[in-house]
């Protein structure tokens, strides 16, 4: 290559790619590396949050974080555009208008899309929750819903919404779509018994890898609220009209339904299955973050599968995951550039996760505790404003307000004996 310093490239802006890139800014000097920062779009956003968002409930501006507000622009190089592909071989990534960038060093951080597991129709005719226009597109999608039902005089007629999946995803975004309902009920007056809010999913039960007196919670508190189940039950299609259920009695055609779609998530395409093997959607890595055989070559997020030792199966994709992984590759770059051969084996040491279910209850596992309604809240706020603290210090948490003044609100209700 022809740059004199070691270039680093990181593509994708999501947890593992900001913090990776903020990392680094901290630990090289300028002289020691060139950093190329890669994203489709000039902000980074709380992707665990989207669903608020799709759900109408959430502010997009409180999610949605300009790149230069959180990474030195004297030290890092930030491109927006979007990658089309990575040649291994020649050390390039395709950008779709800024050509090919050379790399000494890549990091593959491009995020999810959304797996179909082969359903029909699930493309074509069904909404996903993978991206901030798609979040957007949702909750339009669902506000005319509305405005159209509440023009339909037969009282026989009834507005149905599916939701395929009920992992942590599906869950939290049926909390906030039930609250949302509603909400656009009484705007458009339309009679709240007229909507149907079915959450489907092929397994017995709702989040799969929640301790079951949590997950009986959640489902307890959204069936009050409104949400029909149907477990043990497969969407076997989605069209224009609506959808087919499958249970192991039979089939069910729901029509007109909207779908939206939550039931898995798999890496980015452009990198996984494509540019690097990747059995099951997700690229597998080393201890260390790094692709066999490619030792310039590290991939965290959504697009790596690191393996569990305990359950030798790999770690659920999660955006905790991606936020430890960040430190190690960071580090480990680090250690690459300043010719250390000894590399960082990633650790993580999971402190539990919490599931929203609406603006006022959830219920999930911190550092071993059980944990439900407010004081559950509460401690979803906490992981939300530290994050903010890691990527961009006091001046970010504090310039998202919201959260912390939401975090004080909380703790406030709870200490006043609220549930």
């Amino acid at each position: 290559m022809t740059n004199q310093k070691p270039r680093i490239v990181i593509l994708g802006a999501g947890y593992g790619g900001i913090l990776t890139t903020v990392h680094l800014q901290k630990l090289l000097q300028s002289d020691e590396a060139e950093i190329i920062l890669i994203n489709k779009h000039d902000y980074h956003y709380q992707t665990t949050l989207l669903h608020e968002v799709a759900a109408g409930t959430g502010d997009e501006n409180r999610i949605c974080i300009p790149i230069k507000e959180v990474i030195d622009t004297q030290r890092i190089r930030f491109i927006k555009d979007t990658v089309l592909g990575v040649q291994k071989e020649e050390r390039q990534v395709i950008l779709s208008h800024s050509g090919t960038i050379t790399y000494d060093y890549l990091v593959v951080a491009l995020g999810f899309q959304p797996a179909t597991f082969g359903i029909p129709g699930i493309l074509e005719h069904a909404l996903t929750i993978r991206s901030m226009n798609s979040a957007r597109k949702i909750r339009n999608k669902i506000e005319s819903l509305f405005a159209d039902f509440a023009r339909v005089k037969d009282v026989k007629e009834s507005l149905t919404l599916i939701v395929g999946g009920a992992g942590f995803t599906g869950i939290e975004f049926v909390g906030e779509l039930v609250e949302r309902v509603s909400e656009l009920c009484k705007k458009h007056e339309v009679d709240r018994q007229r909507v149907r809010l079915l959450n489907v999913e092929g397994g017995p039960g709702i989040l799969g890898a929640f301790d079951p007196s949590l997950a009986a919670y959640a489902k307890e508190s959204l069936q009050r609220m409104g949400v029909e189940f149907r477990l043990s039950t497969r969407i076997k299609s989605v069209d224009a009209q609506g959808a087919i259920l499958a249970t192991d009695q039979g089939e069910e055609r729901i029509s007109p339904a909207t779908v939206i779609w939550t039931g898995g998530v798999q890496g980015n395409s452009v990198v996984c299955g494509t540019a690097f093997d990747a059995p099951r959607g997700r690229i597998p890595v080393e201890k260390d973050l790094r692709i066999k055989g490619y030792e310039n070559v590290f991939v965290i997020g959504d697009c790596s599968a690191v393996m569990d030792p305990q359950t030798e199966r790999p770690f659920p994709p999660t955006a905790q995951l991606a936020v430890m992984q960040s430190t190690t590759c960071a580090r480990n770059l680090t250690s690459l550039i300043r010719g250390e051969r000894s590399l960082e084996a990633f650790h993580p040491l999971m402190k539990g996760s919490v599931a929203s279910i609406g603006a006022h209850d959830g219920a999930g596992v911190i550092l071993g505790l059980k944990t439900r309604g407010k004081l559950a809240v509460l401690a979803k706020a906490i992981v939300d404003n530290r994050y903010l603290y890691i990527l961009g210090g006091p001046k970010l948490l504090f310039g998202r307000g919201k959260f912390t003044m939401y975090c004080m609100q909380t703790a406030y209700t709870a200490s006043s004996g609220g549930k």
